[in-house]
């Protein structure tokens, strides 16, 4: 680590965060990093020199555990404490992701309203106007080159964001597993099947394509693709999400060669994080029909394994309202495999969505609850249920949050697998 000082200006480069993921009640960075520390603003930059994290000092920035965060796609992300009331309880963090796009969000307000936080965003180019008089000046190299990586990369962002990160892997990434809140978001996603088998009536963030695989010349090309436009900040990853929306489906094969072939071409067992992890998303159908020499090959990976499984429903009217051609047979068995696969396996742990809202027909609920209790013995903490609101985030509807939130609380209470909110983030 090297610190360097000018003015009311200081630099740290090389600055070393945590170097394992954490549930934690404050700020927290991991891998390594560079900040630059002005009166008014934190500021912070991942190894390539692109702005990372921005946070306020000043008395008008709402909280001061509180925090900006720039995805690789350059979405701006604002991590809110919500007072550490309940939060932990709703999304199995200590802080809210508050995303600069709609989403279903039931829980805070927009913080992109607040002066204070769009005047942090603009803040940065303050900044460059400043490192602009000191780089050029004698002083030493390493110093140097970090000031002007920075200057060339954040100057450019507006035009490195999703749309060079989505034509490296031959589409947008609408929705992340909710599972990848354990690594704060951060993949490396690699697309090994487009489309999904369901295409249901109610979800807004699939393609709406038919299935179908990509082959491995394709997957090696995304993979190398990747690692050049993640560049030297790829040490500080240590996980992918295989797309898109059924990976499960593309068969064991494609899944481990993708696997092992990014483990090595990332380089993840020198990263700067502890441990590696892999996400993906799939189908009752395709958890059902997949054999236990999938899961067997899964859990000998260098990877602790999520696999997160569309059910919405147990309940036939609900179902249908959601337009999601299965029947409660099929969620009910993709139900009963997701627990055996969990108790079978120590390095593969599959999750379940669901849906839940004000409208729904009163059995989806009676439905939720008796799988959560009858078909358990005891309280379970592998497994998570994720409860995804029908809900336009967007809508400053206080009557009908407290009411989601109220129904969220009951089945939680009732629920004997640690039960959260999905909130829907994208790449």
């Amino acid at each position: 680590m090297e610190s360097y000082q000018f003015d009311d200006i200081s630099i740290v480069l090389n600055k070393k965060g945590s170097g394992e993921f954490s549930k934690v009640s404050y700020p927290i960075r991991y891998g390594r990093f560079a900040e630059i520390k002005t009166p008014d603003y934190v500021f912070q930059f991942n190894l390539k020199g692109e702005i990372k994290y921005i946070q306020g000092l000043t008395q008008s920035w709402p909280h001061p555990a509180e925090w900006l965060k720039r995805t690789v796609t350059n979405d701006w992300v604002y991590y809110s404490s919500g007072g550490y009331s309940g939060v932990y309880g709703f999304m199995g963090e200590y802080y809210i992701p508050c995303l600069s796009y709609p989403s279903n969000s039931i829980i805070f307000g927009n913080p992109f309203y607040n002066n204070a936080v769009m005047n942090a965003v603009k803040s940065l180019q303050k900044l460059m106007k400043k490192i602009k008089v000191i780089a050029p000046g004698s002083i030493p190299q390493v110093l140097k080159d970090f000031l002007f990586s920075v200057i060339e990369s954040n100057e450019g962002l507006p035009n490195s964001g999703s749309k060079k990160l989505h034509g490296l892997i031959g589409d947008k990434l609408t929705v992340l597993p909710p599972d990848t809140r354990h690594v704060d978001y951060e993949v490396i996603p690699i697309i090994i099947a487009d489309g999904c088998l369901y295409n249901c009536g109610f979800c807004k963030v699939k393609s709406g394509r038919d299935f179908a695989l990509r082959d491995e010349s394709n997957i090696i090309d995304q993979i190398k693709r990747l690692k050049g436009f993640y560049a030297g900040d790829i040490s500080n990853y240590n996980a992918i999400f295989l797309g898109q929306h059924d990976a499960l489906f593309a068969g064991a094969e494609l899944l481990l060669f993708t696997a092992e072939k990014a483990y090595e071409v990332f380089e993840f067992a020198h990263s700067n994080l502890k441990g590696a992890y892999l996400f993906i998303f799939g189908s009752a159908d395709s958890l059902i029909n997949a054999k236990d020499t999938l899961f067997e090959s899964l859990n000998n990976l260098p990877f602790y394994s999520y696999i997160n499984i569309g059910l919405e429903s147990a309940d036939d009217r609900t179902l249908d309202k959601l337009k999601k051609p299965l029947q409660v047979e099929t969620v009910c068995r993709a139900f009963t495999r997701m627990l055996d696969i969990n108790r079978s396996y120590e390095k593969i742990e599959v999750t379940a969505n669901f849906v839940f809202g004000c409208d729904l027909p009163l059995g989806h609920i009676n439905s939720f609850i008796d799988l959560m209790v009858n078909r358990l013995d005891r309280f379970y903490s592998k497994g998570a249920i994720y409860l995804s609101p029908l809900f336009d985030g967007r809508t400053d509807d206080r009557k009908t949050r407290r009411n989601l939130l109220r129904k969220f609380n009951e089945v939680k209470t009732a629920s004997l697998l640690p039960t959260f909110i999905y909130l829907i983030q994208r790449l």
